[in-house]
């Protein structure tokens, strides 16, 4: 039987799933050993008898990100597959707004995002893609999403109603000296259903598309 003082099993798991429930709240800058192991309901040094160090911790998180990425599915032409999983990056990175600038920077991968990095590249290639593309391809499209997805969370609100109400709020001052503000922002921000992340998935049909055309030439 437990008591009011029993505290859940440590384990790595549970580190890792405290320490990426930190880092959506309060950035990679409020995970510290300190409030991670407050989080935890421990003493920080007892941290260390499951996960070794904070780049450990790190490179877990990010695997963690990775798990929760929809892989390529098969069955379906690649456009559809690489489509498909781009699409539920960008909704996992919006939901773990602190994992783009980390997500390529590990020296010491996890078993899933290598499972990620070698099912996107197998996908390129069935498609017909040339290694030298596949290495474009992947490179263009990963520059994308991280930089949208890393400019969609610095925007007011992330880029939804906050900004709308901001540009409503500025509208009047571009009339005057900004026309093409107020234009842009008459005609297409204070419009029903306005959000800046609507652009992302166009940007990416045009990327997979232009791929496409150079896969046949």
């Amino acid at each position: 039987m437990t008591t009011k003082t029993d505290k859940p099993h440590l384990s790595r798991d549970r580190v890792l799933e405290t320490a990426v429930k930190l880092a959506d709240e309060a950035g990679m800058e409020g995970l510290t050993m300190r409030s991670l192991a407050s989080a935890l309901g421990v003493k920080p040094m007892t941290i260390y008898y499951h996960v070794p160090s904070k780049e450990a911790i790190v490179d877990g998180m990010v695997d963690m990100v990775f798990a929760e990425i929809a892989l390529p599915p098969s069955g379906v032409d690649w456009k559809r597959a690489i489509r498909t999983r781009y699409v539920s990056a960008r909704h996992v990175l919006n939901r773990h707004p602190w994992a783009p600038p980390v997500m390529e920077s590990r020296t010491s991968p996890g078993a899933d995002s290598l499972r990620h990095h070698d099912e996107v590249l197998g996908c390129f290639r069935r498609g017909g893609l040339s290694v030298e593309l596949t290495a474009h391809a992947y490179a263009i499209l990963d520059s994308y999403l991280y930089g949208f997805a890393m400019e969609e969370a610095a925007l007011p609100g992330g880029g939804g109603g906050e900004i709308v109400d901001l540009a409503a709020d500025l509208m009047e001052a571009f009339a005057g000296e900004y026309p093409n503000l107020h234009e842009f922002t008459t005609e297409h921000v204070l419009r029903d259903g306005y959000a800046f992340g609507n652009s992302f998935e166009f940007g990416l049909d045009l990327i997979i598309d232009g791929l496409e055309r150079a896969a046949l030439t």
